[in-house]
C-alpha cells in the first residue's frame, strides 16, 4: 500500500529465474552503495559497472558464481 508498498510484485515458478532476479537486486544494490554521493550514480547501474576497473567488475561477477554454487543453481 502507498507509500509503503512495492512498487512491482513479482512471482516466481521457476528456481533459475528467482536466482537471476535476486542476482540482479545484489548486484544493483552493491553497485548503488558503491556509487553513492559520487557522479557515478547519474550513469545508472551500467555506466557505474562499466566505470569500476576489470578487476572489480570481475570480483562482482565471481559472487554470482559463489552465490549460484551456494544456492545449487547451475549457470
Amino acid at each position: 500500500m502507498p507509500p509503503h508498498g512495492f512498487e512491482e510484485d513479482e512471482t516466481y515458478t521457476d528456481s533459475r529465474a528467482l536466482f537471476e532476479g535476486l542476482w540482479q537486486e545484489w548486484l544493483d544494490m552493491k553497485l548503488y552503495l558503491m556509487a553513492k554521493g559520487t557522479p557515478l550514480l547519474e550513469k545508472g547501474y551500467k555506466g557505474a559497472f562499466e566505470s569500476l576497473t576489470e578487476e572489480k567488475q570481475s570480483i562482482l561477477i565471481g559472487r554470482k558464481a559463489d552465490f549460484a554454487e551456494r544456492a545449487g543453481v547451475d549457470l
